[in-house]
């Protein structure tokens, strides 16, 4: 069965640091694509950035670039986003996802597992 579990969001203060993590288990996930997608109250579920497989090329949303940094560990078993300058508009729930198609990776429907999410919040 597979499973992506996400971990790290909590809440912290504008300008400041956080990395999140997504473990992947059930499968092997060399050859996946893996993202970052957020879910703000009201608002439809959004890219943030990717990384195609084997930690190759990385792709970001224009409001996180210069920001924001995924990457994975060898497996990939974990994708990490590592966020920095916080503000609070990147307050969400913050999904993983894994995808075996290697293009069109900042459309959700791309996506063939998800995570549950966990949720980042930024106080001003």
């Amino acid at each position: 069965q597979v499973q992506l579990v996400e971990s790290g969001g909590r809440l912290v203060q504008t300008g400041g640091s956080l990395r999140l993590s997504c473990a992947a288990s059930g499968r092997t996930f060399s050859n996946y694509a893996m993202a970052w997608f957020r879910q703000a109250p009201g608002k439809e579920r959004e890219f943030v950035a990717a990384i195609r497989s084997g930690g190759g090329s990385t792709y970001y949303a224009d409001s996180v670039k210069g920001r924001f940094t995924i990457s994975t560990d060898n497996g990939p078993n974990t994708v990490y986003l590592q966020m920095s300058s916080l503000k609070p508009e990147d307050t969400a729930v913050y999904y993983c996802a894994a995808a075996q198609r290697r293009y069109y990776l900042t459309q959700r429907s791309t996506y063939d597992y998800w995570g549950q999410g966990t949720q980042v919040t930024v106080s001003s």
